[in-house]
């Protein structure tokens, strides 16, 4: 029998919700920290830093796959796409964030933000959803 992956099992076993209280030893941080060293003690000795507390890649993926298995096919492609942007830099996605707003880039710009967020970060889905978005601009009059 071919082994399981940590997204494969949380899709087959429908108590492991919420991961932070069922699953909290294999959950770490974005920075790679252990959720177990996420303490008030911590924080008061000025030991963890913003990717200290910032959220996975992994854990957004076991979350994704979670919601999926109940049902929730849009939350999960949301965080599918939030997983892949713990990769992109935090100015870069809020210049990202900025450019999404309606008006505030041409069709040709939003397809070419699309590329770079694939072809820079591997972020598929993301690309997938910013193409999305430009034609729905377009078919609208919004680029």
């Amino acid at each position: 029998m071919p082994e399981t992956t940590d997204a494969q099992a949380v899709t087959t076993n429908r108590d492991v919700y919420p991961l932070g209280e069922t699953a909290a030893g294999s959950l770490t941080t974005h920075s790679g920290r252990h959720l177990s060293e996420l303490t008030l003690a911590a924080v008061c000795a000025g030991d963890l830093g913003p990717g200290d507390l910032a959220i996975s890649a992994e854990t957004l993926r076991r979350q994704a796959a979670l919601s999926e298995a109940h049902g929730y096919g849009k939350l999960a492609a949301n965080l599918r796409r939030a997983a892949e942007l713990t990769a992109v830099p935090d100015d870069e996605l809020l210049a990202v964030y900025n450019v999404l707003r309606p008006r505030r880039a041409t069709y040709a710009e939003l397809i070419d933000l699309a590329g770079r967020m694939e072809s820079v970060y591997g972020a598929v889905e993301t690309a997938r959803f910013i193409r999305e978005a430009a034609d729905a601009y377009r078919a609208v009059g919004l680029t």
